[in-house]
């Protein structure tokens, strides 16, 4: 079963990958030496514990499947199985890469996740 998997970077860092046609990660991911990814169910707190207030952030969306055995499910926040990718990512794994912008309430206004 496929199961789509989040990113969050700045929009700027993803122009960078898709014009190099690789992403690196963010410094955070780049220091725990893996991108961090959530799921649908997680997604949102992870924007509101690690990404507060900022406003130039991409929602990037891949299928699980296509990573492979670069994607691990780690325990991490409370026990949860996160997915972390072990490498870099293509920009053309994406399934769909959409703005995160910030609602009147300051938290993130998600699209439709699957």
């Amino acid at each position: 079963m496929t199961r789509m998997v989040y990113h969050m970077c700045a929009a700027e860092a993803w122009a960078e990958a898709e014009r190099e046609g690789i992403y690196h990660g963010t410094a955070q991911d780049r220091a725990d030496g893996f991108l961090h990814f959530s799921t649908a169910e997680q997604v949102v707190e992870s924007a509101r514990r690690h990404c507060a207030g900022r406003t130039d952030l991409v929602l990037i969306a891949v299928e699980d499947t296509r990573l492979g055995s670069r994607l691990r499910w780690e325990p991490s926040r409370g026990g949860a199985l996160f997915p972390h990718l072990y490498g870099p990512l293509d920009p053309a794994e994406a399934a769909s890469v959409r703005p995160l912008p910030l609602g009147p309430e300051g938290a993130h206004i998600f699209p439709p996740l699957a």
